[in-house]
């Protein structure tokens, strides 16, 4: 066991989904792990919303839960600027690249004073101004994507695109994604986008279900500047039906009018997440999401 005045062992802020029995039912097997090789200075519940959690002493934040998970604790300790493990006890564990076993039995080099081998994710921030204001109305970052999506009643819905300023098409159809590399695995490569290594530097704008054959998806730099119009929104008629929104990560969103003006640019500070260096991307593209797999063909 590490001894606890042991300056070459990681000191980790614990974060738990108390929405996972699994993730509940591992926690006593994941201190045990945790305070034999490093040490724990904090554990709290991890919860979408929450404010950033103190993590004073801590070198590393290990997350209990899935991809949704590890995808509200990035944003919620952005700024602590620490790096994230995560422990899937979901169903896909794209993001979450380790589960119990490999924390196991990684875990004397995850928590030694060995470089971690991390990956830098940049985040997408998001602004909404009304019409004709310099003042925004919500604001919020995203690791997968920012989605306008069409909403109750589920009209087809418009907007104009610009990037650096340079005016762009309108868009009619159910709303546009606009994804990191890392999101264009999720809701972007469902609506027909491309899947984007994670360390190239790009943006991808994906349509959804746009009212023209012509309207294909597009990649930027990450250093650009988007821009959206809204020209047709949906009206929701309560809280619960809000009509056209904007929505990051599936978590967070905000209800849109027209006129309305969103920019989305890539954050200041990125993320940093813990590789499993016996998972590399590829191979969990191949494994996880069945990546190149031949149709299988129902024997008679």
């Amino acid at each position: 066991m590490a001894d606890k005045g042991d300056p070459v062992a990681r000191s980790v802020l614990l974060l738990i989904n108390p929405d996972k029995p699994d993730a509940r039912a591992a926690v006593a097997d994941v201190r045990r792990v945790l305070s034999t090789h490093g040490r724990i200075v904090g554990e709290l519940e991890a919860r979408v919303g929450a404010p950033a959690p103190e993590a004073s002493g801590a070198d590393l934040i290990v997350v209990l839960g899935g991809d949704g998970t590890l995808l509200s604790q990035a944003r919620r300790c952005a700024g602590l600027g620490l790096p994230l493990l995560g422990v899937n006890f979901g169903k896909l564990g794209f993001l979450a690249e380790f589960d119990l076993q490999s924390l196991a039995d990684q875990a004397g080099k995850l928590l030694g004073d060995a470089p971690l081998l991390e990956r830098s994710v940049s985040l997408l921030h998001a602004e909404v101004f009304p019409r004709g204001q310099d003042e925004s109305k919500f604001t919020a970052s995203a690791l997968n994507e920012c989605v306008v999506t069409a909403g109750p009643p589920f009209r087809t819905i418009s907007m104009s695109i610009s990037i650096d300023g340079e005016p762009g098409p309108v868009l009619s159809g159910d709303g546009v994604i606009v994804s990191t590399p890392t999101g264009s695995t999720a809701y972007n490569v469902a609506a027909g986008g491309p899947i984007v290594a994670p360390d190239v530097a790009a943006v991808v704008i994906t349509p959804i279900a746009a009212h023209s054959l012509s309207f294909r998806p597009i990649i930027v730099s990450d250093k650009s500047r988007i821009e959206l119009q809204m020209e047709r929104t949906n009206r929701g008629g309560t809280i619960a039906t809000a009509g056209t929104m904007l929505v990051l990560d599936g978590q967070v969103g905000a209800p849109l009018a027209e006129g309305d003006r969103i920019v989305v640019k890539t954050a200041g500070r990125p993320i940093r997440f813990v590789r499993n260096p016996k998972a590399g991307y590829w191979a969990r593209l191949t494994d996880k999401m069945r990546w190149g797999e031949a149709p299988r063909v129902r024997e008679k």
